[in-house]
C-alpha cells in the first residue's frame, strides 16, 4: 500500500508509522532522513539541496519531490510506503500527485492522526530528557524523586523542542501550511481520520482495519 501520514507534531505519527511498517512490510519513509542521506552520500540531488540549506534558503518544492522520487525507486517500495512528514504544502501534494501519476501509481490511503493543541502541549511540555537516555513524563512516567533520574541519579532536562513556546510555534506552523492537506485529500476520498489521544495500540488496532476494508473494496 501507498501511504502518507498528516498530524500535527506530537499527534503520535512516528510511533504509528513503526508499527504500521512492521505490520504491512513496507517501509516508513521520513523525509529528513531522505535528505540527509543523500547530503552525506553527495549525490547529485543532495548537493543541490545543500546548495539551498547552506544559503538559508528553503530546498524548493520540486527539488523535495525528485528527492522524495529517488528513494522510491529503491526495490523496498516495489510493494508501497508509508510517506512521513511529506507533502507539507499544496504544491509539494500536486507535484507528488503528478509525479505518482507518471509512474501509473497512485496514494491509496491518506492516514490523519488528530489531536487538539492543547492535548498536544501537554503531552509534549510534559517530557523530560535524562543524558543517559532515559525519557520521563511528569504525568504518565514521572521520576521517582523530581528533576531527577531513577536510573543514573543526572538531573534532568527539558529539550528545546518540547517547551511551551516552540510547541506552540510548530502548531501555528502545521495549522498554517500543513493542515491544508487535510482538505486536500479528504476532497480526493483518501482521508481516513483516527484519534492520535486514544491508547496507542487502540489506533494502531483501527487504523489496520480501515486499511483491510479498503482493500477489500478495491
Amino acid at each position: 500500500m501507498r501511504l502518507i501520514l498528516l498530524g500535527p507534531p506530537g499527534a503520535g505519527k512516528g510511533t504509528q508509522a513503526a508499527v504500521l511498517s512492521e505490520e504491512l512490510k513496507i517501509p516508513h519513509i521520513s523525509t529528513g532522513d531522505i535528505f540527509r542521506a543523500n547530503i552525506k552520500g553527495g549525490t547529485p540531488l543532495g548537493l543541490l539541496a545543500r546548495s539551498y540549506i547552506d544559503s538559508g534558503k528553503l530546498v524548493p518544492d520540486d527539488v523535495t519531490v525528485d528527492i522524495v522520487g529517488s528513494r522510491l525507486k529503491d526495490d523496498d517500495c516495489k510493494n508501497g510506503f508509508i510517506m512521513d512528514g511529506f507533502p507539507r504544502t499544496i504544491p509539494q501534494a500536486q507535484l507528488f500527485d503528478k509525479m505518482l501519476d507518471e509512474r501509473n501509481t497512485a496514494i491509496d490511503a491518506v492516514i490523519n492522526i488528530t489531536a487538539d493543541d492543547s492535548v498536544i502541549i501537554k503531552r509534549l511540555s510534559g517530557r523530560r530528557m535524562c543524558p543517559c537516555g532515559k525519557i520521563y513524563h511528569m504525568e504518565s512516567n514521572p521520576p521517582k524523586t523530581e528533576g531527577i533520574c531513577d536510573v543514573c541519579g543526572s538531573r534532568l532536562y527539558i529539550r528545546d523542542d518540547d517547551k511551551e513556546e516552540t510547541i506552540r510555534e510548530r502548531l501555528r506552523t502545521y495549522h498554517q501550511q500543513t493542515s491544508p492537506l487535510v482538505d486536500y485529500y479528504q476532497k480526493k476520498g483518501l482521508l481516513l481520520d483516527f484519534d492520535g489521544t486514544k491508547p496507542k495500540e487502540v489506533t494502531t488496532r483501527e487504523i489496520l482495519e480501515s486499511l483491510k476494508n479498503l482493500t477489500k473494496r478495491v
